[in-house]
This record gives structure tokens, sequence and C-alpha cells, in this order.
């Protein structure tokens, strides 16, 4: 009879342990683009936050692994790239900037045609998600360019006016050329002889320093962030509002090879980097005021007069981004009016009707 000693049972039990199969961890490899460079809100919390919270949710069942590899500030494609960049697969997933695409993009421009409306990043990029969710036109558009949507986001509680030139109301515009991206350019057109002058947030320091430009419309964190003050000391707090600009988006071929719990938790993340990117947009905005202030610039409050005025001078391109829907066969009208009315129903009332012709 064998004489079972506690030593002899510890050594068979790891023996059997050793010998059943254990289950492997699958690593899946990720290339994320963005033009931007890495100190851009959203790049930098792509980095702080997305990737270690998909991190964190695999960990908890432990089936997969992510290799995370990041590409930023033009190391694969340039800001304007990544819509381009993802489709033909130079990276996996990707922070699309989507103003620079209005022609493909054109259901995007939903709170970018509604100025006025709502300055709570939170918002809006909720609002602009859930439209995403209950009309196809959004996600019909990303799959056109061979990708699949996750989530929109909002990184600027509101775009202001920042000024080369000493100004103290919306009629001392007029004349300028002002620089900005997209379908903002369009508020241009309610001053008189104000022209619009396109470029990207990276170059906006160098377009009011050589006097390309003698204004410019971006946000106070991104005017903090890229030191505006050193060349447009004079911020006309207009509070025009805040826009969706960054859609994240992954390469269709490389979604279809995922896994669905690997999918299942990029979609849920990309709805929490959603709010966590908005949360710290209105978090900072009062911060960046105060930075901008402290680095010598001026802040200028439009009054609520000058704000209406110059929202009933600018033509309706709000009415006009529907038809263009309509005319593609996709319910402008209806999503127009569904998106208001969900700025409603948090409390956010626009100075002019963006429904009524």
């Amino acid at each position: 009879m064998m004489n079972w000693t506690r030593r002899t049972v510890i050594g068979a039990a790891l023996a059997a342990m050793t010998a059943m199969p254990l289950a492997a961890q699958e690593t899946i490899s990720a290339v994320v683009i963005d033009g931007y460079p890495d100190r851009a809100l959203w790049v930098k919390e792509f980095t702080n936050f997305f990737i270690p919270e998909v991190d964190r949710r695999l960990a908890e069942t432990g089936n997969y692994k992510m290799n995370w590899q990041e590409n930023y500030g033009g190391s694969i494609v340039k800001p304007k790239g990544v819509l381009e960049g993802i489709e033909l697969g130079l990276g996996d997933i990707g922070i699309v900037t989507t103003i620079f695409h209005s022609s493909k993009l054109p259901s995007q421009g939903l709170s970018a045609v509604t100025p006025f409306v709502s300055s709570d990043a939170r918002a809006v990029a909720k609002a602009v998600d859930e439209i995403a969710r209950e009309y196809p036109a959004m996600q019909n558009e990303f799959a056109a360019q061979n990708q699949v949507y996750l989530a929109t986001g909002v990184v600027l509680n509101s775009y202001q006016v920042f000024s080369t030139k000493d100004v103290s109301s919306v009629s001392d515009l007029q004349g300028f050329k002002v620089a900005g991206a997209g379908m903002n350019l369009r508020y241009l057109e309610g001053i008189k002889d104000a022209a619009g002058v396109r470029g990207g947030l990276t170059d906006f320091y160098n377009m009011l320093q050589t006097g390309l430009a003698d204004a410019g419309m971006l946000w106070p964190e991104a005017a903090a962030t890229f030191k505006i003050s050193e060349v447009a000391p004079y911020m006309l707090r207009a509070d025009l509002g805040a826009v969706n600009s960054k859609t994240i988006t992954v390469n269709k071929q490389y979604w279809d090879g995922l896994p669905d719990e690997v999918k299942e938790v990029l979609q849920a993340v990309a709805v929490d980097y959603r709010d966590h990117l908005a949360g710290i947009a209105m978090d900072r905005a009062a911060a960046a005021e105060e930075a901008y202030v402290a680095a010598g610039g001026t802040v200028i409050d439009v009054s609520p007069e000058d704000r209406a005025a110059w929202a009933s001078a600018m033509p309706n391109i709000a009415q006009e981004w529907a038809a263009t829907l309509n005319g593609n066969g996709e319910p402008g009208t209806e999503m127009l009016a569904a998106y208001l009315a969900k700025l409603e129903a948090e409390g956010f009332v626009g100075v002019r009707d963006w429904t009524k012709p």
C-alpha cells in the first residue's frame, strides 16, 4: 500500500495541473492613427483613457490582449488624411476629423449647421451620437468609406473668435479675414465683407502671425494648448456653440476579423470615451479662458442682441443641410428636428429656430 504524505499529494496535484491544457490568450494588434500631435486633447485622452479602459475590460476575461501601435502627428497621415488612411488600411482604428469631409460625410455636419444653440459639449456629443444610432445616414456614410462607426466626440465647449486686432463687437469683424475649418466658415456670411480662410488647428498660429488671417474661430482649450494668445490677444466670446468634429472609426476588414468580445468592448468604451472627452472639454473651458487671460489675452463678451443679430443675418445653413440629405434619400429634415428636440429636452434653445426656412 502506497504511503501518501502531504508533499506527495501536493506534488501529484501540481503535476496534474501542469498536464491540463490552458486556454491561450490571443494578442490582437491595433494600429491607431491621427494626424494631430499627441498634445491635442482627443489624442491625449485616447492614450490616457480609451486604450487603458479597453485593456482593463479585456483583462476581466483574459481571453484577449491588445498590442497597441499609436501613430500621431503626421507619422502615417496628416490631420486631413485619417478618413482615407482608415479606408485604405493604413491604420486599423482612427480618430477622423469630420469637418474636413463635408462632401463624403455630410450628415456629420449636423451640429455645425446649427450654431448659437448649445455650448455644452456633453449634450451635443450625446445628441449627435444618438442621432447616428437612430438614423442610418451617418453610419452609412462611413460604411461607404470602408469603415465602421464607433462613436462621435466633441472636444470643444464652444467656438469663439480670436482676433489679432482689438475688437468690441461683432460689427468690428466686418472686412476681416477669419480662419476656420469646414462649415463654420459659413457663419461669416452673416458679417459684412468678412472672408473665410480655410485652415486647420495646427495652421492657425502661423496664419494669424503672418497676417494671412485677422482672426480665427476655435475654442479656449485649443487656444491655450496652441498658444494662440501670443498672436491673437483678443477673444470675442460669441458662444457660437459646441460642434462634433471627432469620430472614432475602424477599418471594415479589420473589424470583420475581430472576435465578438473585442468588438463589444471597443463599442462600449467608445461611448464612454465620448462622454469622458466632452466632460474634460467642459471642465477645461473655464481654466483655459483663465490661462488665455493670464497669458495676456483679453475677453470681450458679445451681447445677446449681437448674437441674435448675427444668427439672423446668416443663411439658414441647417435647411440647406437638410435639403442635401433629403436629396440623397436620407431623412434630413427629420434628423434636424430630432437633434434640436434632444437639445431642447436638455434645456438648450437657440437664438434662432433652424427648423424654419
